[in-house]
């Protein structure tokens, strides 16, 4: 899962959003995180367990082509957040402007953050990432954004017509494993170990 997915799994569950995307940028222990964070930390680190050993997710990567095996994963998870923001109104009450609009808002008052997600928090909301997986042109120029910042770009060759081409294969997928994700992300929170909270 990537940014959209994790905020939206974090207001399924009634948690932090800025904590639980933090989760993408704290290393190490938890217990080495501001306390504010920790509980969101952890669940960020389930909703990546699950999905990365799930059979559904593994079937897709499977299906990519060899020579996009190591993209797979994040191609995955970028084209999960396209799928969601695609057809959100049937896994949120609020249309995906408004909620981006309170995730932004989150994310810009959120003390103590890691380093690097508070660098890039005013790019997110100036280019409007959350809406931005909503269209196809969106989730190619993300693709092209992440291939630029990875030790070997040439990982990502033809990733964008890849994914196009299995769209129907990566929509399946999603919508199957989602809603499971979202029971889940409930279970855990109540489920958070008492040191975190």
């Amino acid at each position: 899962m990537n940014f959209l997915a994790h905020l939206h799994l974090a207001d399924n569950s009634k948690t932090n959003l800025a904590a639980n995307l933090a989760g993408d940028f704290a290393k190490g222990n938890i217990a080495d995180h501001p306390k504010a964070l920790q509980q969101g930390i952890w669940l960020h680190r389930q909703i990546d367990i699950l999905t990365d050993s799930h059979e559904l997710t593994k079937e897709l990567k499977a299906a990519f082509p060899k020579t996009l095996q190591r993209a797979a994963p994040i191609l995955i998870d970028l084209s999960f957040d396209h799928m969601l923001a695609k057809y959100w109104e049937e896994y949120h009450h609020l249309p995906l402007t408004d909620f981006a609009q309170q995730a932004y808002q989150a994310l810009s008052s959120a003390e103590e953050l890691p380093g690097k997600l508070s660098d890039i928090i005013m790019r997110m909301q100036q280019e409007n990432w959350l809406i931005a997986y909503e269209s196809r042109e969106g989730l190619n120029q993300t693709i092209q954004a992440v291939s630029r910042r990875v030790s070997k770009p040439e990982i990502f060759d033809g990733a964008i017509d890849t994914v196009k081409r299995m769209d129907t294969e990566i929509e399946i997928a999603f919508r199957t494993f989602y809603p499971q994700l979202m029971a889940y992300s409930r279970i855990w929170t109540r489920q958070t170990p008492p040191e975190y909270l």
